[in-house]
Protein backbone atom coordinates (compact mmCIF):
# COMPACT_ATOMS: atom_id res chain seq x y z
CA UNK A 1 0.00 0.00 0.00
CA UNK A 2 1.36 3.29 -0.71
CA UNK A 3 2.25 5.62 2.26
CA UNK A 4 0.14 8.44 1.47
CA UNK A 5 -3.01 5.94 0.76
CA UNK A 6 -2.02 4.38 3.59
CA UNK A 7 -2.13 7.91 5.79
CA UNK A 8 -4.96 9.23 4.77
CA UNK A 9 -6.72 5.91 5.18
CA UNK A 10 -5.94 5.94 9.04
CA UNK A 11 -5.72 9.23 9.91
CA UNK A 12 -1.72 9.46 10.69
CA UNK A 13 -1.67 12.71 9.55
CA UNK A 14 1.94 14.37 8.38
CA UNK A 15 4.40 14.59 5.60
CA UNK A 16 7.74 15.35 7.63
CA UNK A 17 10.37 13.28 7.98
CA UNK A 18 9.97 12.12 11.36
CA UNK A 19 6.36 10.33 10.13
CA UNK A 20 7.58 9.31 7.35
CA UNK A 21 10.05 7.10 9.52
CA UNK A 22 6.93 6.40 11.83
CA UNK A 23 5.02 5.26 8.84
CA UNK A 24 7.69 2.69 7.08
CA UNK A 25 7.77 1.01 10.45
CA UNK A 26 4.15 0.36 10.47
CA UNK A 27 3.97 -0.81 7.25
CA UNK A 28 7.09 -3.18 8.03
CA UNK A 29 5.87 -4.69 11.37
CA UNK A 30 2.04 -4.96 10.75
CA UNK A 31 1.58 -7.63 8.60
CA UNK A 32 3.56 -9.49 11.40
CA UNK A 33 2.92 -10.89 14.82
CA UNK A 34 5.44 -9.23 16.51
CA UNK A 35 4.77 -7.42 19.80
CA UNK A 36 5.22 -3.45 19.69
CA UNK A 37 6.24 -0.73 22.21
CA UNK A 38 4.48 3.03 20.81
CA UNK A 39 5.87 5.54 22.74
CA UNK A 40 5.33 9.28 22.83
CA UNK A 41 3.14 12.13 24.73
CA UNK A 42 -0.04 12.25 25.43
CA UNK A 43 -1.86 13.05 22.51
CA UNK A 44 0.46 11.66 19.82
CA UNK A 45 -2.06 9.33 18.81
CA UNK A 46 -0.99 6.05 19.55
CA UNK A 47 -4.47 4.35 19.45
CA UNK A 48 -4.64 5.78 16.30
CA UNK A 49 -1.19 3.84 15.20
CA UNK A 50 -2.17 0.65 17.02
CA UNK A 51 -5.93 0.35 14.57
CA UNK A 52 -3.59 1.29 11.89
CA UNK A 53 -1.19 -1.95 12.54
CA UNK A 54 -4.19 -3.86 13.36
CA UNK A 55 -5.74 -2.95 10.02
CA UNK A 56 -2.99 -3.59 8.06
CA UNK A 57 -2.19 -6.99 9.22
CA UNK A 58 -3.47 -10.40 9.15
CA UNK A 59 -5.70 -10.17 12.35
CA UNK A 60 -7.71 -7.68 10.77
CA UNK A 61 -10.90 -9.85 10.52
CA UNK A 62 -10.56 -10.49 13.78
CA UNK A 63 -11.49 -8.46 17.27
CA UNK A 64 -8.89 -5.38 18.12
CA UNK A 65 -9.44 -5.12 22.48
CA UNK A 66 -8.50 -1.68 23.42
CA UNK A 67 -7.38 -1.65 27.32
CA UNK A 68 -6.75 1.40 29.04
CA UNK A 69 -4.19 0.27 32.01
CA UNK A 70 -4.38 2.51 33.78
CA UNK A 71 -8.01 3.67 33.73
CA UNK A 72 -8.68 0.33 35.66
CA UNK A 73 -8.79 0.14 39.37
CA UNK A 74 -5.87 -1.96 40.91
CA UNK A 75 -8.31 -4.73 42.49
CA UNK A 76 -10.44 -5.76 39.32
CA UNK A 77 -7.36 -5.26 36.66
CA UNK A 78 -6.79 -8.69 36.56
CA UNK A 79 -10.25 -9.96 36.52
CA UNK A 80 -10.52 -7.37 33.43
CA UNK A 81 -7.73 -8.93 32.23
CA UNK A 82 -8.07 -12.55 31.99
CA UNK A 83 -11.55 -13.33 33.46
CA UNK A 84 -13.18 -14.41 36.30
CA UNK A 85 -15.24 -17.80 37.70
CA UNK A 86 -18.35 -17.63 39.00
CA UNK A 87 -18.13 -16.79 43.38
CA UNK A 88 -14.67 -16.15 43.15
CA UNK A 89 -14.53 -12.81 44.88
CA UNK A 90 -18.05 -11.18 45.95
CA UNK A 91 -20.01 -10.03 42.95
CA UNK A 92 -18.83 -12.47 41.13
CA UNK A 93 -21.94 -13.81 40.36
CA UNK A 94 -21.08 -15.59 36.81
CA UNK A 95 -18.17 -16.82 35.14
CA UNK A 96 -16.81 -13.93 32.68
CA UNK A 97 -14.13 -13.78 29.63
CA UNK A 98 -11.32 -11.13 29.63
CA UNK A 99 -9.96 -9.30 27.44
CA UNK A 100 -6.92 -11.42 26.39
CA UNK A 101 -9.68 -14.63 25.64
CA UNK A 102 -11.88 -11.97 23.64
CA UNK A 103 -9.09 -10.92 21.42
CA UNK A 104 -8.07 -14.45 20.83
CA UNK A 105 -7.33 -14.54 17.29
CA UNK A 106 -7.06 -11.17 16.55
CA UNK A 107 -4.94 -8.24 18.74
CA UNK A 108 -5.18 -6.29 22.29
CA UNK A 109 -3.49 -3.11 22.90
CA UNK A 110 -2.79 -2.41 26.26
CA UNK A 111 -2.25 1.27 26.25
CA UNK A 112 -0.51 3.07 29.32
CA UNK A 113 1.31 0.03 30.26
CA UNK A 114 3.18 1.96 32.39
CA UNK A 115 0.43 1.75 34.90
CA UNK A 116 -0.21 -2.23 35.13
CA UNK A 117 0.54 -3.28 38.68
CA UNK A 118 3.85 -5.52 39.53
CA UNK A 119 1.28 -8.33 40.27
CA UNK A 120 -0.21 -8.51 36.96
CA UNK A 121 3.34 -7.97 35.22
CA UNK A 122 3.88 -11.71 36.27
CA UNK A 123 0.81 -12.56 34.30
CA UNK A 124 1.31 -10.35 31.22
CA UNK A 125 4.78 -11.96 31.09
CA UNK A 126 3.51 -15.86 30.77
CA UNK A 127 0.81 -14.68 28.21
CA UNK A 128 3.14 -13.01 26.13
CA UNK A 129 5.97 -16.28 26.58
CA UNK A 130 3.09 -18.84 25.56
CA UNK A 131 -0.29 -17.40 25.88
CA UNK A 132 -1.32 -19.24 29.23
CA UNK A 133 -3.05 -17.75 31.84
CA UNK A 134 -5.35 -18.29 34.65
CA UNK A 135 -9.39 -17.14 35.29
CA UNK A 136 -9.24 -15.37 38.58
CA UNK A 137 -10.40 -18.08 41.02
CA UNK A 138 -9.82 -20.67 38.34
CA UNK A 139 -6.58 -23.59 38.63
CA UNK A 140 -7.44 -24.31 34.95
CA UNK A 141 -4.76 -23.02 32.18
CA UNK A 142 -6.45 -20.95 29.46
CA UNK A 143 -4.67 -20.28 25.93
CA UNK A 144 -5.73 -17.24 23.85
CA UNK A 145 -3.41 -16.60 20.32
CA UNK A 146 -3.27 -12.21 20.50
CA UNK A 147 -0.97 -9.77 18.91
CA UNK A 148 -0.02 -7.79 21.75
CA UNK A 149 0.66 -3.76 20.87
CA UNK A 150 1.63 -1.79 24.26
CA UNK A 151 1.78 2.02 24.78
CA UNK A 152 3.07 4.44 27.14
CA UNK A 153 3.84 8.11 27.57
CA UNK A 154 6.50 6.97 30.41
CA UNK A 155 9.61 6.05 30.31
CA UNK A 156 9.41 2.34 31.33
CA UNK A 157 13.51 1.37 31.59
CA UNK A 158 13.38 4.45 34.08
CA UNK A 159 10.65 2.50 35.69
CA UNK A 160 12.37 -0.87 35.66
CA UNK A 161 15.41 1.01 37.56
CA UNK A 162 13.52 2.24 40.40
CA UNK A 163 11.98 -1.34 40.27
CA UNK A 164 8.13 -0.16 39.42
CA UNK A 165 8.16 -2.20 36.33
CA UNK A 166 9.98 -5.55 35.38
CA UNK A 167 12.56 -5.93 33.39
CA UNK A 168 11.83 -9.44 31.69
CA UNK A 169 8.65 -7.79 30.85
CA UNK A 170 10.51 -4.84 29.62
CA UNK A 171 12.19 -7.03 26.99
CA UNK A 172 9.52 -9.18 25.93
CA UNK A 173 7.44 -5.62 24.89
CA UNK A 174 10.23 -3.94 23.98
CA UNK A 175 10.70 -6.10 20.50
CA UNK A 176 9.85 -3.55 18.05
CA UNK A 177 9.89 0.36 19.41
CA UNK A 178 8.39 2.69 17.43
CA UNK A 179 8.66 6.40 18.54
CA UNK A 180 5.56 8.59 17.57
CA UNK A 181 7.26 12.30 17.75
CA UNK A 182 5.07 15.27 19.84
CA UNK A 183 3.85 18.07 17.43
CA UNK A 184 5.87 20.44 18.04
CA UNK A 185 8.97 18.08 17.11
CA UNK A 186 7.55 18.13 13.45
CA UNK A 187 6.67 22.04 13.26
CA UNK A 188 5.80 22.03 9.34
CA UNK A 189 3.17 19.54 9.48
CA UNK A 190 1.05 22.01 12.11
CA UNK A 191 -0.46 23.86 9.47
CA UNK A 192 -1.58 21.05 7.16
CA UNK A 193 -3.08 18.82 9.45
CA UNK A 194 -5.19 22.32 11.43
CA UNK A 195 -6.23 22.98 7.93
CA UNK A 196 -7.72 19.60 7.60
CA UNK A 197 -9.59 19.49 10.80
CA UNK A 198 -11.19 23.04 10.18
CA UNK A 199 -12.31 21.48 6.88
CA UNK A 200 -13.49 18.27 8.46
CA UNK A 201 -15.16 20.50 11.29
CA UNK A 202 -16.40 23.40 8.71
CA UNK A 203 -18.17 20.61 6.85
CA UNK A 204 -19.91 18.74 10.21
CA UNK A 205 -21.27 21.84 11.53
CA UNK A 206 -22.04 23.99 8.61
CA UNK A 207 -19.87 26.70 8.75
CA UNK A 208 -17.38 28.38 6.90
CA UNK A 209 -13.66 29.44 7.58
CA UNK A 210 -12.27 32.51 6.61
CA UNK A 211 -8.76 31.66 7.58
CA UNK A 212 -6.23 33.12 9.88
CA UNK A 213 -3.20 35.62 9.57
CA UNK A 214 0.51 35.30 8.71
CA UNK A 215 0.69 36.08 12.34
CA UNK A 216 -1.16 33.79 13.52
CA UNK A 217 -0.23 30.78 11.31
CA UNK A 218 3.34 31.62 13.17
CA UNK A 219 1.51 31.11 16.45
CA UNK A 220 0.20 28.27 15.57
CA UNK A 221 4.00 27.12 14.28
CA UNK A 222 5.78 28.34 17.51
CA UNK A 223 3.34 27.48 20.05
CA UNK A 224 4.62 23.97 21.67
CA UNK A 225 1.47 22.24 21.32
CA UNK A 226 1.58 20.27 24.84
CA UNK A 227 -1.38 18.14 24.05
CA UNK A 228 -0.23 17.28 21.16
CA UNK A 229 -2.67 16.58 18.26
CA UNK A 230 -5.41 16.23 20.55
CA UNK A 231 -5.09 19.42 21.78
CA UNK A 232 -4.95 21.41 17.81
CA UNK A 233 -7.95 19.33 17.13
CA UNK A 234 -9.76 20.37 19.58
CA UNK A 235 -8.49 24.25 18.99
CA UNK A 236 -9.34 23.78 15.27
CA UNK A 237 -13.24 22.70 16.25
CA UNK A 238 -13.33 25.53 19.03
CA UNK A 239 -12.47 27.59 16.03
CA UNK A 240 -14.53 26.37 14.08
CA UNK A 241 -18.02 26.16 16.27
CA UNK A 242 -17.19 29.81 18.78
CA UNK A 243 -15.65 32.15 15.83
CA UNK A 244 -17.85 31.13 12.94
CA UNK A 245 -17.46 33.07 10.09
CA UNK A 246 -14.78 35.33 11.67
CA UNK A 247 -11.21 35.56 10.16
CA UNK A 248 -8.58 34.61 12.28
CA UNK A 249 -5.79 36.80 14.12
CA UNK A 250 -3.32 36.28 16.79
CA UNK A 251 -5.36 37.86 19.82
CA UNK A 252 -8.60 35.50 18.46
CA UNK A 253 -6.52 32.43 18.05
CA UNK A 254 -4.29 32.95 21.81
CA UNK A 255 -7.58 32.88 23.31
CA UNK A 256 -7.50 28.96 22.82
CA UNK A 257 -4.17 28.21 23.68
CA UNK A 258 -3.62 26.93 27.32
CA UNK A 259 0.09 27.01 27.37
CA UNK A 260 2.67 29.79 27.47
CA UNK A 261 0.91 32.46 25.90
CA UNK A 262 -1.77 32.24 28.19
CA UNK A 263 0.07 30.85 31.27
CA UNK A 264 3.59 31.09 31.24
CA UNK A 265 3.82 27.44 31.50
CA UNK A 266 7.53 26.20 31.94
CA UNK A 267 6.72 23.55 29.47
CA UNK A 268 5.69 25.89 26.65
CA UNK A 269 8.04 27.60 25.14
CA UNK A 270 8.06 29.04 21.55
CA UNK A 271 10.07 27.11 18.99
CA UNK A 272 11.98 28.45 16.44
CA UNK A 273 11.42 27.62 12.82
CA UNK A 274 13.24 24.91 11.17
CA UNK A 275 15.52 25.16 8.18
CA UNK A 276 12.65 24.30 5.91
CA UNK A 277 10.37 26.50 7.22
CA UNK A 278 12.64 29.42 6.78
CA UNK A 279 13.49 28.42 2.96
CA UNK A 280 9.76 29.02 1.87
CA UNK A 281 10.40 33.09 3.22
CA UNK A 282 12.74 36.07 2.04
CA UNK A 283 15.74 36.54 4.19
CA UNK A 284 14.02 39.42 5.98
CA UNK A 285 11.37 38.01 6.30
CA UNK A 286 12.60 35.02 8.42
CA UNK A 287 15.01 37.69 10.19
CA UNK A 288 12.88 39.53 11.68
CA UNK A 289 10.43 36.44 12.79
CA UNK A 290 13.14 34.87 14.68
CA UNK A 291 13.92 37.86 16.40
CA UNK A 292 10.44 38.55 17.75
CA UNK A 293 10.51 34.80 18.90
CA UNK A 294 13.73 34.77 20.22
CA UNK A 295 12.90 38.35 22.07
CA UNK A 296 9.19 36.67 23.15
CA UNK A 297 11.65 33.54 24.69
CA UNK A 298 13.69 35.77 26.59
CA UNK A 299 10.90 37.91 28.19
CA UNK A 300 9.15 34.55 29.07
CA UNK A 301 12.02 33.00 30.56
CA UNK A 302 12.89 36.50 32.64
CA UNK A 303 9.39 35.63 33.80
CA UNK A 304 10.05 32.24 34.92
CA UNK A 305 12.77 33.33 36.71
CA UNK A 306 11.34 36.40 38.37
CA UNK A 307 8.79 33.34 39.93
CA UNK A 308 11.09 31.53 41.24
CA UNK A 309 12.96 34.10 42.96
CA UNK A 310 9.97 35.26 44.52
CA UNK A 311 9.25 31.92 45.36
CA UNK A 312 12.25 31.43 47.27
CA UNK A 313 12.47 34.50 49.02
CA UNK A 314 8.43 33.58 50.16
CA UNK A 315 9.06 30.52 51.41
CA UNK A 316 13.11 31.56 53.34
CA UNK A 317 11.06 34.06 55.29
CA UNK A 318 8.15 31.96 55.96
CA UNK A 319 10.45 29.20 57.22
CA UNK A 320 12.26 31.74 59.34
CA UNK A 321 9.34 33.85 60.73
CA UNK A 322 8.36 30.92 62.35
CA UNK A 323 12.05 29.67 63.63
CA UNK A 324 11.50 26.57 61.87
CA UNK A 325 14.58 26.69 60.56
CA UNK A 326 15.18 22.55 60.10
CA UNK A 327 13.24 23.29 57.11
CA UNK A 328 16.09 25.18 54.95
CA UNK A 329 19.06 22.93 53.20
CA UNK A 330 22.14 22.62 55.59
CA UNK A 331 24.19 25.34 54.25
CA UNK A 332 21.69 27.52 55.82
CA UNK A 333 21.29 25.86 59.13
CA UNK A 334 24.61 26.39 60.39
CA UNK A 335 25.67 28.81 62.69
CA UNK A 336 21.97 30.84 62.81
CA UNK A 337 21.59 32.69 66.10
CA UNK A 338 18.58 35.44 66.29
CA UNK A 339 20.81 38.31 64.83
CA UNK A 340 21.24 36.40 61.78
CA UNK A 341 17.88 35.09 61.03
CA UNK A 342 16.66 38.90 61.37
CA UNK A 343 19.21 40.18 59.25
CA UNK A 344 18.34 37.52 56.43
CA UNK A 345 14.53 38.57 56.93
CA UNK A 346 15.45 42.14 56.31
CA UNK A 347 17.47 40.94 52.97
CA UNK A 348 14.99 38.27 51.67
CA UNK A 349 12.02 41.37 52.02
CA UNK A 350 13.81 43.07 49.70
CA UNK A 351 15.26 40.11 47.27
CA UNK A 352 11.63 39.23 47.10
CA UNK A 353 10.87 42.55 45.51
CA UNK A 354 13.75 43.20 43.36
CA UNK A 355 12.67 40.75 40.92
CA UNK A 356 14.02 41.36 37.04
CA UNK A 357 12.03 44.85 36.45
CA UNK A 358 14.22 45.92 33.90
CA UNK A 359 13.56 45.26 30.41
CA UNK A 360 16.34 44.44 27.48
CA UNK A 361 17.82 47.96 26.48
CA UNK A 362 16.59 49.68 29.68
CA UNK A 363 19.25 51.12 32.00
CA UNK A 364 21.25 48.22 33.84
CA UNK A 365 23.31 50.77 36.40
CA UNK A 366 23.09 48.49 39.24
CA UNK A 367 22.25 44.99 37.10
CA UNK A 368 25.87 43.22 37.91
CA UNK A 369 25.17 44.50 41.79
CA UNK A 370 21.62 42.66 41.60
CA UNK A 371 22.78 39.37 39.81
CA UNK A 372 26.05 39.11 42.65
CA UNK A 373 23.56 39.09 45.01
CA UNK A 374 21.16 36.61 43.34
CA UNK A 375 23.91 34.34 42.54
CA UNK A 376 24.89 34.35 46.76
CA UNK A 377 21.32 33.71 48.01
CA UNK A 378 21.31 30.82 44.95
CA UNK A 379 24.59 29.37 46.31
CA UNK A 380 23.87 29.28 49.90
CA UNK A 381 20.90 28.01 49.74
CA UNK A 382 21.81 25.03 48.24
CA UNK A 383 25.43 24.97 49.26
CA UNK A 384 26.98 24.10 46.04
CA UNK A 385 29.70 26.22 43.43
CA UNK A 386 26.62 25.86 40.96
CA UNK A 387 23.61 27.72 40.13
CA UNK A 388 20.72 24.77 39.55
CA UNK A 389 18.06 25.05 37.06
CA UNK A 390 14.86 26.55 37.68
CA UNK A 391 12.82 23.50 37.23
CA UNK A 392 15.70 22.00 39.61
CA UNK A 393 15.14 25.11 42.80
CA UNK A 394 11.10 25.13 41.52
CA UNK A 395 10.86 21.05 42.76
CA UNK A 396 13.27 21.54 45.49
CA UNK A 397 10.93 24.47 46.80
CA UNK A 398 7.61 22.78 46.39
CA UNK A 399 8.58 19.71 48.00
CA UNK A 400 9.88 21.65 51.12
CA UNK A 401 6.97 23.24 51.39
CA UNK A 402 5.17 19.90 51.31
CA UNK A 403 6.84 18.97 53.55
CA UNK A 404 6.27 21.90 56.14
CA UNK A 405 2.66 21.80 55.69
CA UNK A 406 2.53 18.02 55.23
CA UNK A 407 1.17 18.05 52.53
CA UNK A 408 -1.38 20.67 52.72
CA UNK A 409 -1.20 22.10 49.41
CA UNK A 410 -3.47 25.92 50.70
CA UNK A 411 -0.73 26.34 52.96
CA UNK A 412 1.91 25.37 50.29
CA UNK A 413 0.89 27.70 47.89
CA UNK A 414 0.55 30.98 50.55
CA UNK A 415 4.26 30.25 51.68
CA UNK A 416 5.84 30.02 48.35
CA UNK A 417 3.82 33.11 47.37
CA UNK A 418 1.47 31.56 43.77
CA UNK A 419 -1.44 30.58 43.91
CA UNK A 420 -3.12 26.91 44.51
CA UNK A 421 -3.87 26.03 40.81
CA UNK A 422 -0.51 27.31 39.91
CA UNK A 423 0.94 25.05 42.50
CA UNK A 424 -1.19 21.98 41.28
CA UNK A 425 0.09 22.92 37.56
CA UNK A 426 3.56 22.82 38.70
CA UNK A 427 2.94 19.65 40.39
CA UNK A 428 1.96 17.74 37.25
CA UNK A 429 4.25 19.10 35.46
CA UNK A 430 7.07 17.84 37.21
CA UNK A 431 5.33 14.34 38.48
CA UNK A 432 4.66 15.12 41.77
CA UNK A 433 1.05 14.68 42.17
Amino acid sequence: MDREVFQEQFGLLGTSQEMRHVIDKIMQVAKTDISVLLQGESGVGKDVTARAIHSLSERKRNNLIIVNCGAIPEGIIESELFGHEKGAFTGANESREGYFEKANGGTIFLDEIGDTPKNVQVKLLRVLENGEFFRVGSSKVQTTDVRVIAATNLNLWKLVQDGSFREDLYYRLDTVQIHLPALRERQEDVVPIFRKFVQEFSAKYDSVFKGFSDEARELLISYRWPGNIRELKNVAEQLVVLEKSQFIDVERLQKYLKGRQRQGSADNLPMIPNGEEKKSDSGNDFERRDRELVYRALVELRTDISDVKKMLANFMYSAMSSKDIKALPPALQSNMDESDVSEMKINLNEHATLGMQKMPGEDTEDENEVQESEQSVLVNFFGGDEIPSIEATEQFLIKQALDKYDGNRRKASETLGISERTLYRKLDQYGLA
